[in-house]
């Protein structure tokens, strides 16, 4: 017999399988650092930009250090996901 899991994770093309490489997990942590910065610097942008800089009654020069900072960030998570492709590139051989 067969668990509803297995039946979801063959629905979505997923098995269960571990990282088998060091190289696997360090792969998967950059990935999540990545993910992390990204959505980070998103929610953060919009706070700043939408909820606290008009509240606080910040000026425009605010809004374009905080748009500069979230550039910034976004250009550093475009650098990692390039060194990300690369390693991925690398272990496939």
């Amino acid at each position: 017999m067969s668990t509803p899991m297995r039946h979801i994770s063959r629905f979505f093309g997923r098995q269960k399988r571990g990282l088998s490489t060091d190289k696997d997990q360090e792969m998967a942590r950059k990935g999540r650092h990545i993910s992390l910065v990204i959505a980070g610097t998103m929610i953060l942008w919009v706070l700043l930009s939408l909820i606290v800089g008009p509240t606080l009654g910040l000026p425009g020069r605010f809004a374009l250090l905080f748009d500069l900072v979230a550039l910034a960030a976004l250009i550093y998570a475009g650098v990692n996901i390039a060194q990300l492709r690369r390693m991925h590139r690398d272990s496939k051989g």
